[in-house]
């Protein structure tokens, strides 16, 4: 049975794997030149191909083939896909089609890299909390006191109140140049977590832990005066979308360290151009969420102060965001792999 297994691989590979081939050189064609690279007599090729190979995908999970051949015609297929219809769509078209498929499928595909993210930024959070709970001189060794704002050790609950509360008297001018400067240095501190990822992944690793560290230490602070409550419905208002994204941008730095260190088949600056466009796909997604974080933070926080009220939108964008990551992402990702 087991000879019978091997060669029934072997010979569904044999007879389709020239057409796999082919697809694969005009993916990577359009990859590495894009579109125009390519020639009347391929561009009418390449959809048949795709077409092809989905089929042969289709036929091999059918079977339970050789789970490498099932993997490659997974990663293949994906790549085909977008060449032959991320090519055709007018702007409108592809900005709906990215929010509602691309991002939140490549989410989905890479949902593993998001949650590494997620352990390393929970672990610096817990690091910065048990530090500074027990030690409140060390405050400032994880926050800058620029950021930090007077808010520190010198700070009593009265104080750390007023800032919690106290900011609804904020004119809309600024509220907006607030809210911009908010969204510069959350962005700048989410691409960097992503471009770190061409070392290998272990700066990104810092920076995400970290901001934990940043997180845990303003979180002690307050629950030594008792105000947990209030900070985290202060935070977590904007905080959910915010922080979220910095961690999607840290998945995107796992991602091109992967690249880097996990070459397979292909060389490494094949796959860094391959993992590299996917990668890119998510920071797009996180710019867009930085924005929005930005603008919940620089306004709606600021005119929002009921605890309730804050606790009650923070956990209707946490639901958000799991329904478009794992429930969206999941369908999303089926269908950009044929499936139904």
């Amino acid at each position: 049975m087991g000879t019978g297994f091997v060669l029934k691989s072997y010979e569904f590979r044999r007879e389709r794997e020239k057409i796999w081939r082919r697809l694969e050189k005009l993916v990577l064609r359009v990859e590495s030149s894009g579109i125009k690279s390519l020639s009347a007599r391929e561009l009418e090729e390449l959809p048949q191909l795709y077409r092809a190979t989905l089929s042969s995908l289709s036929v091999a999970r059918s079977i339970s083939l050789d789970r490498n051949v099932v993997e490659f015609l997974e990663a293949l297929t994906q790549r085909a896909y977008f060449c032959v219809y991320g090519t055709k769509s007018r702007l409108s078209t592809a900005i709906i089609d990215f929010f509602v498929h691309l991002f939140p499928g490549m989410m989905w595909r890479y949902r593993r890299e998001l949650v590494l993210s997620m352990a390393v930024v929970f672990a610096g959070t817990m690091v910065g909390y048990r530090t500074v709970r027990q030690d409140e001189g060390r405050f400032y060794s994880f926050v800058d006191r620029s950021l930090a704002q007077e808010r520190g050790p010198q700070s009593s609950r009265e104080e750390l109140l007023s800032v919690l509360y106290d900011e609804g008297d904020r004119d809309g001018e600024e509220l907006a140049i607030f809210s911009a400067s908010l969204f510069n240095h959350n962005a700048g501190i989410g691409i960097l977590a992503f471009a770190l990822g061409f070392l290998a992944g272990v700066p990104t690793v810092l920076l995400l832990f970290q901001n934990g560290l940043m997180l845990g230490a303003f979180w002690a602070l307050h629950a030594n005066r008792g105000i947990s409550y209030d900070l985290w419905g202060w935070l977590l208002i904007h905080g959910v979308t915010e922080i979220l994204a910095i961690m999607v941008c840290g998945a995107a730095g796992f991602i091109i360290a992967r690249a880097l260190i996990f070459p397979g088949r292909f060389t490494r600056i094949e796959n860094l151009a391959i993992e590299g466009r996917r990668a890119g796909v998510i920071v797009l997604g996180a710019v867009f969420m930085f924005c929005l974080a930005g603008f919940i933070e620089g306004v709606l926080r600021q005119v929002v102060t009921s605890p309730l009220l804050r606790y009650g939108f923070a956990a209707a964008s946490a639901v958000a965001w799991i329904w478009y990551f794992a429930f969206r992402g999941r369908w999303s990702q089926a269908k950009i792999e044929g499936q139904r």
